[in-house]
């Protein structure tokens, strides 16, 4: 396990050719406990995007967790079409802003409702029928709303609008220390600057743009608002800028826009005067004579009464990451003669940046994060593990704090939906918006969200272990508890419990109607009801005994041949190959999981990831996280030259761009002769392939309890140099 110096400074600096003799350990550790902390600047600045290029693929996002910009390469969304048509998407967003159409109809779940047969006989409805129009009204309603967009207005010569191909010399950094945009370039042979900024606590965004153009009042910025997104598009939907008549952008003011659009009301307030410039449109102009355009623009539920200026918000943002990277955990891998080492490193620092911008709202995050809507802008609960766990690896635990208050706030709705289901305590819906309410579809009968609230409530227990942390995230763990404890069914004749029918597995390929006991929801199961078990006498309380009754006779993890399956229902993993794509959440149980002996058998967990590494369907639909999982099962099965190999290779949807993002493509099958590019890109960015990432990286470097190798998931080659402050042990 990582030690370190009550500083936070690493204990000792390995790179590990072989076990050395105790005396060299010895002297190593006397040596190094007094050594230089990382350059903490010097990491992360090595690491800062520079796009040199309209490169479509490397957008650049300020943003503070739950609010963020994405600027194209003239540091504003001048070419937002173009982006979204070609590679990212460009866009503001914001986890307060949703909208809704009317519900003419009355629309309820009930009305997307399928009966299925419980193992007791009960005939339930669920609603997982998506495509009535109950349905797809339910899925659609409430979306995430993009809450406005600006772009740079050149005043061209010949009169023609600005295109990419008028950006001469581009040279764009993201500085990860200051989380500053700087943007340099030149139009029609004259140099332009623009910098880009997000206030580190307020919904606002700083723009200075410096350039003889602005002198001579032939640049100027415009402000503009679209009715949302297409909302016939699922994932990655374009801007919608049809329907002008049927939302509002009302001038109140030389300096705010009130907005009414789909129920939701909100304001944009800016420094300078916005002017109209049509519909929905308004534009910001320089001062005669003054060769830089300068502004802030807050958007928020109220007209913001003090704009600051930018410089305020440029220096709050530079303060607010130097802190953030002083503060929180760091690797080193400089020295590291393996030509992985810069990889690794780098796609800590950008993922770790991209987390902290995107997934920290008071809704919690999006698979896409705050860059582009997929499944309308819901929260999808069984992501937020991998979204969001790390967080309290790497330091920064209050940004999972601030997921868990939504679960906190929510749980009145996750009270009535376990009641609806005849289940007690709280039921966590699986696609949500910020209501808690489900979404039609196979989400109702997906249950591996269940557990997570307590698992991540552990976490920040394990940081933080006093009493107030067991107070406020007692009735989560509990009520959580209580819904995994009911939603098991004794099954007379073989003395156990059984997970469903009905359910959707993590891998989401198996008959709804049928599946039993998937092996890693029954691993989970056992593990978080152990752990509110453990809360429970934290706070002097008795242990609960139907949950006790329920981890003792629990179904074991279905095997076959001497491997883990994924379903006790249809123990077909190793003998059809359409039943090895999707997620091998086989390996999930040790790994996600820490070991529980004798529940979870470590040869046949062995002999599990063999038979993934050798005989899993690449081509066919994997995800970013899928990577990382593997590699977690790797580390702790002692193989780190697996784990290193699985978590940066380059394979479907685990491509990162240089923006620090990883794409998912469609579905489909990958044709391995297909150019690169030549597929449909469904999910422009997958935040969690970041956040699973971290927590690979995080159980690699610092391990989990009870570890006794030093950086237990990099390879003792001799190639590895690793230096690590203030990283956390997983459990």
């Amino acid at each position: 396990m990582l030690k370190t110096c009550e500083s936070g400074k690493p204990a000792f600096i390995v790179p590990h050719p072989m076990k050395p003799p105790f005396w060299l350990v010895a002297l190593a550790l006397v040596s190094t406990a007094f050594a230089a902390p990382i350059d903490r600047e010097a990491l992360v600045r090595r690491h800062n995007p520079v796009v040199r290029s309209v490169d479509y693929d490397s957008p650049l996002t300020v943003g503070n967790g739950g609010f963020a910009f994405t600027a194209d390469i003239t540091g504003l969304q001048t070419f937002a079409y173009d982006y979204h048509r070609n590679g990212v998407p460009t866009e503001t967003q914001a986890r307060w802003a949703w909208v809704s159409d009317e519900n003419v109809a009355g629309y309820t779940l009930a009305d997307a409702n399928k009966d299925f047969t419980l193992p007791d006989g009960r005939v339930l409805g669920f609603p997982t029928r998506s495509s009535v129009p109950a349905g797809d009204w339910l899925r659609k309603n409430p979306r995430a709303h993009p809450v406005g967009q600006l772009q740079l207005v050149w005043d061209k010569p010949d009169g023609s609008p600005l295109t990419p191909a008028d950006i001469e010399e581009p040279e764009q950094t993201l500085d990860l220390w200051t989380g500053i945009i700087t943007s340099k370039f030149k139009l029609g042979g004259v140099p332009v600057m623009v910098t880009t900024a997000c206030d580190p606590t307020k919904d606002m965004v700083a723009v200075n743009i410096q350039s003889e153009l602005v002198a001579q009042g032939k640049v100027r910025v415009r402000l503009a608002f679209p009715r949302g997104h297409d909302v016939n598009t699922k994932n990655t939907p374009a801007l919608d800028w049809d329907q002008a008549e049927s939302h509002q952008s009302k001038a109140e003011g030389k300096g705010w826009v009130e907005r009414n659009v789909g129920g939701l009301r909100y304001f944009v307030t800016c420094e300078r005067n916005l002017e109209s410039n049509g519909a929905h449109r308004f534009v910001i102009k320089p001062e005669a004579g003054q060769e830089t355009l300068s502004f802030t623009m807050h958007f928020g539920a109220e007209p913001k009464k003090y704009a600051p200026a930018a410089g305020e918000i440029l220096k709050a943002s530079a303060d607010h990451w130097e802190k953030f990277w002083h503060e929180t955990a760091a690797v080193d891998f400089s020295g590291s003669t393996n030509p992985l080492a810069q990889k690794f490193e780098q796609r800590i620092v950008l993922s770790r940046y991209l987390t902290a911008v995107q997934c920290a709202g008071d809704v919690p995050p999006q698979e896409s994060g705050l860059t582009c809507n997929t499944w309308y802008g819901k929260h999808h609960t069984e992501m937020v593990w991998w979204h969001t766990a790390q967080f309290a690896l790497w330091g920064h635990d209050a940004a999972l704090a601030r997921n868990l208050e939504w679960f906190i706030r929510q749980l009145p709705a996750a009270r009535a939906l376990a009641a609806s289901r005849g289940l007690q305590g709280a039921r966590w819906a699986k696609m949500t918006g910020p209501e808690m309410r489900e979404s039609p579809g196979g989400n109702p009968l997906i249950i591996w969200n269940q557990p997570h609230p307590i698992y991540l409530a552990e976490l920040l227990y394990r940081n933080t272990p006093t009493a107030e942390t067991l107070a406020h995230y007692r009735d989560l763990v509990f009520e959580t508890a209580d819904c995994l404890a009911t939603m098991v069914h004794w099954n007379e004749a073989t003395q156990r419990y059984d997970l469903g029918p009905p359910l959707w597995i993590a891998q989401e390929i198996y008959d709804q109607a049928t599946s039993r006991n998937p092996s890693f929801e029954l691993a989970y199961w056992r593990w978080t009801l152990g752990l509110a078990q453990q809360w429970r006498e934290r706070l002097g309380l008795p242990r609960v005994e139907k949950w006790d009754h329920v981890i003792a006779h629990l179904a074991p993890i279905p095997e076959k041949d001497g491997k883990y399956v994924a379903l006790g229902s249809h123990p077909d993993t190793w003998d059809n190959i359409d039943s090895r794509h999707d997620h091998p959440t086989m390996l999930a149980p040790l790994g996600l999981l820490p070991p529980q002996a004798p529940y979870t058998d470590r040869p046949t967990m062995e002999r599990t990831l063999d038979a993934v590494l050798a005989h899993w369907d690449w081509a066919a639909k994997i995800w970013g996280w899928d990577y990382p999982m593997i590699a977690m099962t790797a580390a702790r099965l002692g193989r780190p030259e697996v784990a290193v190999e699985i978590l940066l290779r380059d394979g479907p949807n685990n491509v990162y761009l240089p923006n620090g993002h990883a794409p998912v493509r469609s579905d489909e099958r990958v044709d391995p002769n297909a150019p690169s590019g030549a597929r449909k890109r469904e999910i422009a960015v997958y935040l969690p392939a970041n956040g699973s990432f971290l927590a690979a990286a995080a159980l690699m470097i610092a391990g989990w309890d009870g570890n006794e190798v030093e950086f237990p998931g990099i390879p003792q080659d001799g190639t590895w140099q690793v230096r690590a402050e203030g990283l956390k042990p997983l459990p």
